[in-house]
């Protein structure tokens, strides 16, 4: 069962998730972070970013991942997640831009008909990640159906990085960063899959608001299923769920959750 903290604001949210990524990186210089992006995340790395100028650590050591990336769209393409991680993550932190990779790299805009290309991408991803010895934390947004990274609803829990088909609510709710126009939004896609997310020492997932409060639902209090790709999250040893009041509006048992985390020793962290 993950934990469930619920949060008034986003701000409030990011800076647990700051907080406990500074503390990981001062006792591990090398840490490496599993890195999202979407909405959901922007709130907790301006509040890393805060605390380590702050604090003046040294993150130049630090290694990330990201989940996901597009197919088809260059590098340099302002919304592909190779310059969307460099804008909201490498940047603000100060990390070393060659310490971190996203699945579309090796790629750049590749071509879906380079097949063989594109295939190899996935098992090398998964290889890069297990040479720099595993994510140590791994933040996580979700989607209004229940994805995580671009694991559609039907994905394999034991799935590894791959190529897939993004679900057509998935193009329209990303539309919003292609001037509102689906025809821009790529239809493929390159993924961790949820078999890699679950090989972090510790997921952090993140979600606000009322359009979130049914996946948050399925995720902590239903059934595991591959249709909501994020309740793989209940099989792991530590996961943190982090919502705020809207996002935890349909859970039956959030007085629960709010009193097991306002009497949760301080020591423990999360």
């Amino acid at each position: 069962m993950a934990e469930i903290i619920i949060v008034k604001t986003e701000a409030e949210a990011g800076a647990i998730y700051g907080r406990c990524v500074a503390d990981l990186i001062k006792a591990k210089p090398d840490a490496v972070l599993g890195l999202a992006t979407g909405s959901s995340p922007l709130a907790a790395y301006q509040a890393l970013a805060g605390i380590v100028k702050e604090e003046h650590i040294d993150v130049s050591q630090v290694r990330g991942f990201a989940l996901d990336e597009y197919l088809g769209l260059p590098l340099d393409h302002p919304e592909s997640y190779h310059s969307t991680i460099y804008r909201t993550v490498v940047e603000p932190l100060g990390l070393d831009p060659a310490k971190v990779h996203v699945p579309g790299d090796v790629l750049n805009g590749a071509p879906l008909e380079d097949g063989d290309k594109i295939a190899a991408a996935g098992p090398a991803y998964d290889a890069a990640i297990e040479a720099a010895g595993g994510i140590d934390v791994q933040i996580l947004g979700i989607g209004t159906d229940g994805h995580v990274g671009f694991n559609e609803p039907g994905s394999s829990l034991a799935s590894g990085t791959r190529v897939k088909t993004l679900a057509e609510q998935t193009r329209i709710d990303n539309a919003r960063f292609f001037d509102d126009d689906i025809d821009q939004v790529p239809t493929h896609c390159i993924t961790q899959g949820i078999g890699t997310i679950l090989k972090a020492r510790h997921l952090v997932l993140l979600a606000f608001g009322a359009g979130k409060a049914e996946a948050i639902e399925e995720t902590v209090e239903g059934g595991v299923s591959a249709f909501c790709p994020a309740s793989a999250l209940q099989l792991h040893p530590h996961a943190t769920i982090i919502i705020d009041e809207e996002a935890a509006s349909r859970l039956r048992h959030k007085d629960y959750y709010r009193y097991a985390y306002a009497h949760k020793p301080a020591w423990q962290g999360i």
